[in-house]
């Protein structure tokens, strides 16, 4: 109930962002999950996907105790902005819920999730550069260029 209630302020403020640039510091709130927070990321469609070239990546990286967290954060040319860590020896919160998909794992916390759902982690290689990215977002109205930020979808 705690965290719905958090969710609830969150997307309040959200809608409060103006267009000029403002930007919302969304804070990641910890507590801790069991395994009813496991999903796997190729049969949830309402949740996140991880795509083969994610996964791969993620295998190469991590090892048995390393996930990648990806939050949602205030800030970037757009107002929201993805984050990507790696953590070791990680210990989830209640909030918390982890993706996996053919042994790879990510770990989002809730709030963060209400901002990626129905969208994919991609990994994207390019001459100057690769890194993870979300891809296909329906959450998000737009985004930058470079596609590390966007502004979220908002239902009036």
């Amino acid at each position: 109930m705690a965290s719905l209630t958090r969710l609830m302020a969150a997307r309040t403020l959200a809608k409060s962002v103006n267009t000029k640039g403002t930007s919302l510091a969304l804070t990641r709130l910890c507590s801790n999950t069991s395994a009813a927070n496991k999903i796997d990321a190729n049969k949830s469609s309402e949740e996140m996907a991880l795509s083969d070239s994610a996964v791969a990546r993620l295998k190469e990286i991590s090892g048995d105790n390393t996930l990648l967290r990806i939050t949602v954060e205030g800030g970037g040319c757009s107002g929201f902005q993805y984050k990507f860590d790696l953590e070791e020896d990680v210990k989830p919160s209640e909030d918390d819920k982890i993706l996996s998909r053919d042994g790879a794992q990510v770990i989002i916390d809730e709030t963060s999730l209400e901002y990626l759902k129905g969208s994919t982690l991609d990994y994207h290689k390019e001459l100057i550069r690769a890194a993870f990215r979300i891809v296909n977002n329906p959450q998000a109205e737009q985004g930058c260029s470079c596609g590390a930020s966007f502004s979220v979808k908002l239902d009036l």
